[in-house]
């Protein structure tokens, strides 16, 4: 893996965390290039920021097929013929299964709304707003076959807004989008 590393992001959703890592690889602060935006959701938003930036979208239903196996083994063969190197899970809201897990072996990272292990799946924010906690955060990580319990490669805490949820969503976010490139950034440099 020599040079740039080539790699796919996948998204279920609006795609912000796509457009901020797009956006530091434009700038240079990140070395590397995304050749692929792979989503669960046709018709999702990153599929429009995908093609405003000049990167191949594939669109797939996992309704379509008959197991999990067969679904990703059609994402497989679309990322060995683009020659990805790594997956960067960006907003993708399905747990990986053996097939990409086997295929990139510590070389799929996902980011989290959380300070993990607290507050992993789904509604991270709004787990923690429940909960009351004073801080929470942003956690990047590797990936493995569980619920967000990857080994852990950063961490970044953001103060919580009582009662103000969405001003802790943006503030979550925008740390989402410097913590994924800056750790991207180091993964790939090492």
């Amino acid at each position: 893996m020599a040079g740039i590393p080539k790699f796919a992001v996948f998204a279920s959703g609006s795609g912000s965390n796509f457009q901020a890592i797009h956006d530091a690889v434009k700038a240079g602060k990140l070395s590397g290039q995304a050749v692929l935006v792979v989503t669960d959701k046709p018709g999702a938003f990153v599929e429009e920021r995908a093609r405003i930036a000049g990167v191949e979208t594939f669109a797939i239903s996992p309704s379509t097929f008959s197991s999990k196996e067969l679904y990703e083994k059609e994402i497989l063969q679309k990322l060995v013929e683009l020659e990805v190197e790594w997956i960067v899970l960006a907003g993708y809201m399905r747990l990986i299964g053996n097939v990409l897990l086997e295929a990139y072996p510590s070389r799929i990272i996902n980011i989290h709304p959380s300070l993990l292990p607290s507050f992993p799946g789904k509604d991270a924010i709004g787990k923690a707003m429940v909960h009351g906690v004073k801080v929470t955060g942003v956690t990047v990580h590797y990936v493995d076959a569980g619920m967000d319990t990857g080994p852990i490669l950063a961490q970044q805490v953001v103060e919580v807004v009582a009662g103000d949820r969405e001003q802790t969503e943006e503030r979550i976010h925008a740390v989402e989008h410097e913590l994924y490139t800056k750790t991207l950034q180091q993964l790939w440099s090492r």
